[in-house]
């Protein structure tokens, strides 16, 4: 049965968490939080690149007995949104509860941010991907945005991410206790409680070509089913049991970590999240406002079995994940957030009406498209309408299908539908009901019985792209030069020290800036985990006290050392 849940309260929620509940209460640094053993574990389980292609979601090409233990176990929702087809957007917006437009985080990428030290021969060589007058460049939020983890840090967490970081800026030396291939919620503290995040890359489009030579997970002739703007060939399935063969490899790792939990005996006090970062990665998907590359299944599985085996088709956007996240940990929400919790203590009562999303440039190509979805229908704006739909990308022309479609492009071999990604040029406004058509190829824009559809949906655009002060209608080369005047990049103040006896108050002149610290004894060396400083630290003899300060999109400060008390 079908059930549509529309906010999940304090009540609720805390019931189920009511083997810890011990109330709330405020931390030293103004935060509320819960006490102790009564915060939940919060674990978070991300493939990449995958649409709605596993059995809690309709598609039985394969078997993924982890993933439907989950959902059986847990609640899946139908109508989530990426507000990008593309990863590091995405990440982006679920860092910092904004959307990628409001923020400057649009393009495909801004620079080489997934690497925790890009270097400068990477620099250069992304340089040579940009648009003239643009290098890599970080986005710049608002002075004071902070990413997730570091609310989280701020209230006790143990925060781990393995090991993928792309939030289209550096992230700040307070985003986590560990983020590298080894990070793991088993290096905490006793009793401390976590937030884990996994990043699952085998179901990554590069796989596709990256596993080509591999044995497959699945029989050779596994009957597929080719998505209609896809050409049924033998190449084309092939690829496409790939995909389903690293779909096959992704659940079996996801059932190694959920062995690892229960085997810490955390299983039921740990509330888990498995989704993708956005929709499916064959040609046509990753990187569009389709479904196929926006929408993504969630599965959000509860101790003690509440709601299990519920599916929930309210609205969920990224932007909604960071307050959603806060909210179940019982962390007051910041008051910059674009999103909304959906669980929790904050939960809005409110459904969502519509989810947004945007592309930009990828690479060295550029288009600026809009979107607007409500629980049937789905509104584009093309605001270069003169420019073909296809950009073509050296890394996704790797893939055999994508090579497919091309060489049956050049020999005039594609149906209508397989045809429509190469046009020429875009109809200024697309409207799709993807309850009909969810492949979204019949445009019904110009149908006057949608005509009062048509309206509703340009309006909301025309509301949301004001509202957030649309950073991707200023052309790339300035807005660079609005955030990075003459090109430089802004430095964050470096931390300043007032000391009261043993006590050391820190501040930066940056305003927003967060301050990393490290207590260490007179002679030893700062190590990669910073504290987040959030009250005086007692720095005695014999000790010194070492900080940075780093402003999200900002170079972090130099390193300044305070020698211990007299």
């Amino acid at each position: 049965m079908k059930t549509a849940v529309r906010g999940l309260g304090l009540a609720l929620v805390f019931w189920t968490l009511g083997l810890w509940s011990c109330g709330v209460q405020p931390d030293n640094a103004g935060n509320q939080t819960l006490p102790g053993d009564a915060r939940p574990h919060i674990l978070w389980l991300v493939a990449e690149d995958l649409g709605p292609y596993i059995p809690p979601f309709g598609d039985t090409t394969v078997a993924t007995p982890s993933l439907s233990r989950l959902a059986s176990e847990g609640i899946r929702y139908t109508h989530v949104f990426s507000p990008s087809g593309v990863c590091a957007p995405s990440r982006a917006a679920i860092a910092t509860g904004m959307y990628p437009t409001a923020i400057g985080a649009q393009h495909m990428r801004t620079g080489p941010w997934y690497a925790a030290d890009p270097g400068r021969e990477a620099l250069a060589a992304y340089a040579a991907r940009l648009p003239p007058g643009v290098v890599p460049y970080e986005a710049v939020p608002p002075p004071g945005v902070k990413m997730h983890s570091e609310y989280l840090r701020r209230a006790g967490y143990y925060t781990s991410n393995n090991a993928k970081e792309d939030y289209q800026f550096r992230k700040p030396v307070t985003a986590w206790d560990d983020s590298g291939p080894e990070a793991h919620w088993r290096n905490r503290a006793p009793g401390q409680p976590f937030f884990a995040i996994f990043n699952l890359g085998v179901t990554h489009e590069s796989q596709i070509w990256a596993k080509a030579d591999d044995p497959m997970r699945v029989d050779a002739d596994l009957d597929v089913l080719i998505p209609p703007y896809l050409p049924d060939t033998d190449i084309a399935r092939r690829d496409v049991r790939r995909m389903y063969s690293n779909i096959v490899e992704m659940d079996e790792q996801v059932g190694r970590i959920l062995a690892e939990l229960e085997a810490d005996g955390l299983l039921e006090r740990t509330i888990i999240f498995w989704y993708a970062d956005h929709g499916g990665p064959l040609p046509r998907q990753k990187r569009l406002l389709y479904d196929s590359g926006m929408r993504l299944p969630l599965i959000i599985r509860f101790p003690t079995a509440l709601r299990a085996g519920e599916i929930d088709d309210q609205l969920v956007s990224f932007v909604d994940f960071k307050p959603t996240l806060l909210s179940l940990a019982g962390i007051e929400l910041p008051d910059y957030l674009d999103g909304r919790a959906f669980l929790g203590d904050a939960a809005t009562t409110a459904p969502r009406t519509y989810v947004h999303a945007a592309a930009d440039r990828l690479d060295g190509h550029h288009d600026t498209i809009r979107a607007v979805r409500d629980s049937r229908f789905k509104y584009l704006r093309n605001l270069h309408p003169e420019r073909g739909y296809y950009l073509p990308l050296p890394y996704r022309e790797q893939m055999p299908i994508m090579q497919e479609l091309l060489r049956m492009r050049d020999a005039g071999e594609l149906n209508a539908m397989q045809a429509q990604w190469f046009r020429n040029s875009k109809r200024e406004e697309e409207l799709f009901d993807t309850e009909r058509d969810p492949h979204e190829l019949n445009n019904l824009a110009g149908d006057p019985a949608q005509a009062s559809k048509l309206a509703e949906l340009r309006a909301e655009a025309d509301r949301w792209m004001t509202a957030i002060d649309d950073q991707g209608l200023m052309d790339e080369p300035a807005f660079f030069e609005s955030i990075w005047p003459d090109g430089v990049q802004p430095v964050t103040a470096p931390p300043e020290g007032e000391r009261r006896g043993e006590q050391m108050t820190l501040q930066s002149a940056t305003d927003g800036a967060s301050i990393g610290y490290q207590l260490l004894d007179a002679d030893a060396e700062p190590g990669a985990t910073w504290q987040v400083y959030v009250e005086p630290v007692t720095v005695g003899p014999d000790r010194t006290l070492v900080a940075v300060a780093h402003r999200i999109g900002y170079a972090p400060s130099e390193a300044v050392t305070f020698a211990g008390a007299p």
